[in-house]
């Protein structure tokens, strides 16, 4: 039996499971109907919010070490990195809520990644991240994909799982028992968890379809980053291009070869909206970039 056969069992699912046993013991007594599709919905919304009510599900995000490394803060001085941030998200939050004829499919779902390891994605994850959370209406989920070298529970001191590992290989989990509220109030964290022999084929599976179908229409403010394996590196990271609206895609500069790149992208659908995102740019006169004290970003949009 393969690994999707034996987790066919979706979120939904599950919760009709659960809702089925008062269901048949009222059915017993003459009085029961069957629970709807909306109940399930109401059943699922309403463990979440339980769960994030929850004082131990609460994570204290360290905001001056963050500031010390570098990182985006909430209420930080006004800087160049917070200003390329600005860039980088302004046109993926309007190919997401833009609009209604410009609205990309599946848009709120941005995914994060380069080609190979070690050229900042999570950093630009996290940041990216950090910037939507401080828009006003809007409410951020970041997703630890990259099973391979997961960064984002140590960048942001939070505990490595439950996580998304556990939430695909487990089906009496939900996604309330994995995500982390933080102390940042529009940032949530969903780790990835454990290690998994398995992983690569938990991520292609049909669980991790359903999983983000309901990440993405659960609510309608809801930006979800998910920070992916590097193209090159893993096979995983071409399956989840597929599930995302969006992708940004990081280079670093006078590292990555023309040829990685090319190859990278040559594996994504181009046909979805690319941004590449210049990491680490030494500072020249007059570049046409921005930078932050000797590095800088710059952001340029591919595809349509």
């Amino acid at each position: 039996m393969s690994v999707d056969d034996t987790r066919q069992t979706s979120l939904i699912e599950k919760a009709a499971s659960r809702l089925q046993q008062p269901t048949q013991a009222a059915r017993a007594s003459g009085s029961a109907r069957a629970p709807t599709e909306h109940d399930v919905g109401r059943a699922r919304a309403g463990r979440e919010a339980a769960s994030d009510t929850q004082q131990g599900k609460v994570v204290k995000i360290d905001i001056a070490r963050l500031h010390r490394e570098g990182y985006l803060t909430p209420g930080g001085q006004r800087s160049r990195v917070a200003e390329e941030f600005r860039i980088i998200k302004r046109p993926l939050l309007e190919n997401a809520f833009g609009r209604a004829a410009a609205l990309v499919e599946h848009g709120n779902l941005i995914m994060v990644t380069s080609a190979i390891p070690g050229e900042g994605k999570t950093y630009t994850a996290v940041n990216l991240a950090m910037s939507i959370a401080a828009e006003m209406d809007k409410t951020v989920l970041l997703v630890d994909a990259d099973t391979g070298r997961a960064r984002v529970h140590e960048v942001l001191n939070l505990p490595l799982g439950p996580g998304l590992i556990d939430l695909l290989d487990d089906d009496s989990l939900d996604v309330g028992d994995v995500m982390l509220r933080t102390t940042i109030p529009k940032l949530r964290v969903i780790p990835m968890g454990r290690f998994h022999s398995h992983s690569t084929e938990l991520l292609a599976s049909a669980s991790m379809q359903r999983l983000m179908q309901e990440l993405e229409t659960r609510y309608s403010d809801r930006v979800v980053i998910i920070d992916s394996p590097p193209i090159l590196a893993t096979s995983e990271s071409v399956v989840l291009s597929g599930l995302a609206g969006q992708i940004v895609f990081v280079v670093e500069a006078a590292h990555t070869s023309q040829g990685h790149v090319k190859d990278a992208l040559s594996l994504l659908d181009g046909s979805k909206p690319i941004g590449l995102v210049l990491n680490k740019v030494r500072k020249s006169p007059g570049a046409s970039y921005y930078g932050y004290g000797s590095y800088g970003s710059g952001y340029h949009q591919t595809g349509t």
